[in-house]
């Protein structure tokens, strides 16, 4: 990469524009040390492109440098963004915008920093007193009737990172037109200059506990079974926030809606970016959850429950027959929440034929039986929570939105806000556990009827990490060959149908027949289906260096004694067909 004159021609270029600019004296040392480092690994991956809004809105690694995370990337985009709200919504008397942020490191000072931009552009800015979780800022978006808002995250990713999260104003996170107008705006900024670093303390608005009571009551509304809740009021939970956003908001939760014996890890209780019980904050990796089913070993609860920092995403650990615990992954966990939600409605008499449900592409298709079997019809949508969000507003008014989920560990239960939501999630998956106490059952053993009743799937994903431009060039690469040369039978079973979500092509490889597929935009992401049933999905990551191979497959599963039988063949299908792929 240090060879290719061209790209560090163009790479120095711009570090010198930084090192001249208006710039602070910290920056402009960082970005001499690059410049004068003869490794320019770090200078190339710093500068050879600039930050721009993805499935996620913008996400980096902290630093001096137009591909990295600080103030200046930040506020550049915040006033691009205030540009664009500024002429989006002219008619308006007050343009309002909530700003919040996690916990990581910098995140107050980049919340602040943006707090500071909006007001100097005229804007209003609410600015929560201290972290929040990301569901909360949706929530207070739409609340205060704001047109924008802002979170400072990035969500799981390592301690390195941070981002911002741009959302619309019916709380959910920017898309299409406003995402490519607002980097059109972002693009015509030439110099730091044009971005209004000093805020006007008078269009700044502290926002507190009184959003927190507002957002827990809503949280209150949607639970379903408040009868069970009280019979079982004494499960034991254990929750942890991974030092996160919802180390109080979560419990806060789970005591309103009636459990009165939740656990913390006091450990993971501590908020720090540095996050330092965990290598990697994320409730997806076993290693996250450790400690928490530690303390349910210790204390005996039957739950273990976790949010990411940002408090979007849940992880949970359960009993399984041998008392033993073990892992929900997050099909599974959404297979749980859905089934629960659409059974419940059902069963309450609330359906009246015009609920739905809504997954993304990569998650199990177990999910659009369960919604079939119970007559809700459920979309299928790109992944990333804004294309949930987008189907609701889209059907709002006509349609009841019930839940939607994702398998990368989001959900949302209830349309209360426009994002995945770890706060509503784990209430509604305590409220699981203690109805199916109530049944005499435990979270494992309804897991496995539901398996006996809409058909068992085996679920893997698979992430190839390729860092810096060399690693873009590598994944792109790889997309590039599966396009030209797809497979023709995987795991031993025909393929019957490649997606291609960029051409929005169905195609039968057997008889060349294409259909369209019907999305509202296209996606660098590719799907096999094969005779057999399998799913095996192929996206690079909108918000990390990786490209992800999602990978699904049936099996005949007749009763729950053979569930530990059917998991096994399951596990081996996807072994054959991730040899297939070359991926070991």
């Amino acid at each position: 990469m240090s060879n290719n004159n061209e790209i560090l021609q163009t790479v120095r270029a711009k570090a010198q524009k930084w090192l001249n600019g208006a710039y602070d004296a910290e920056t402009k040392s960082e970005v001499k040390k690059m410049l004068d480092n003869p490794d320019t690994t770090d200078l190339i991956d710093a500068f050879y492109k600039d930050l721009e809004f993805g499935t996620g809105g913008l996400r980096g690694i902290m630093g001096a440098g137009s591909n990295r995370m600080n103030i200046y990337t930040a506020g550049t985009a915040t006033q691009g963004l205030s540009n664009y709200l500024n002429k989006e919504f002219s008619h308006l008397s007050e343009i309002k915008v909530v700003v919040g942020h996690d916990c990581r490191n910098n995140s107050r000072l980049f919340a602040e920093t943006m707090a500071n931009i909006f007001s100097a552009n005229g804007i209003t800015a609410y600015l929560f007193e201290d972290l929040r979780p990301t569901p909360e800022i949706s929530f207070a978006i739409r609340k205060l009737g704001c047109q924008s808002g802002i979170i400072i995250t990035a969500s799981h990713n390592p301690k390195e990172y941070n981002g911002y999260k741009a959302y619309w104003d019916d709380g959910a996170q920017v898309i299409a037109p406003h995402d490519t107008n607002i980097i059109d705006e972002v693009n015509k900024i030439g110099s730091v200059d044009e971005i209004k670093f000093k805020g006007n303390s008078k269009k700044i608005k502290i926002l507190g506990a009184e959003m927190d009571e507002m957002f827990l009551e809503q949280i209150k509304q949607i639970s379903l079974n408040p009868e069970a809740i009280a019979k079982q009021s004494n499960l034991k939970i254990v929750f942890t926030p991974i030092h996160g956003t919802t180390v109080k908001i979560v419990p806060d939760a789970l005591a309103r809606i009636g459990f009165k014996n939740i656990i913390h890890v006091p450990e993971q209780d501590v908020v720090s970016g540095n996050f330092p019980t965990v290598v990697s904050p994320n409730p997806e990796e076993p290693a996250a959850l450790k400690m928490g089913i530690a303390k349910a070993m210790e204390t005996g609860a039957e739950l273990v429950a976790a949010a990411d920092p940002d408090g979007d995403r849940l992880g949970i650990a359960i009993r399984d027959d041998k008392d033993e615990f073990i892992l929900v992954n997050g099909n599974q966990t959404a297979t749980l929440l859905t089934w629960y939600m659409l059974n419940q409605w059902k069963a309450k008499g609330k359906l009246t034929g015009s609920e739905f449900a809504v997954k993304t592409i990569v998650t199990s298709e177990l999910i659009k039986t369960i919604a079939r079997n119970t007559g809700v019809e459920c979309f299928d949508v790109y992944t990333g929570f804004k294309w949930i969000a987008m189907v609701i507003r889209e059907l709002e008014g006509k349609r009841k939105y019930i839940c939607g989920g994702e398998e990368s560990y989001g959900f949302l239960p209830g349309d209360y806000v426009r994002d995945k939501d770890s706060v509503g999630a784990i209430a509604i998956i305590a409220e699981i556990a203690a109805w199916a106490k109530e049944q005499g059952k435990t979270l494992y053993g309804l897991l496995k009827e539901i398996y006996v009743e809409n058909g068992f799937s085996c679920e893997r994903l698979i992430s190839i990490v390729r860092k810096g431009k060399a690693g873009a060039d590598e994944i792109k690469a790889i997309m590039t060959d599966f396009r030209n040369n797809p497979p023709k039978q995987l795991g031993g079973s025909k393929v019957t149908v490649v997606k291609d979500y960029m051409s929005l092509k169905a195609t039968n490889p057997q008889t060349g027949v294409d259909e369209v597929i019907s999305q509202p935009a296209t996606s660098d992401v590719l799907q096999f289906f094969t005779e057999d049933g399998s799913k095996i999905s192929v996206r690079p990551s909108g918000t990390e260096p990786k490209i992800k191979f999602y990978f699904e497959v049936t099996v005949e599963l007749k009763s729950i004694d053979l569930y530990e039988q059917a998991k096994a063949e399951g596990d081996r299908k996807i072994d054959k067909i991730v040899a297939d792929l070359k991926l070991n």
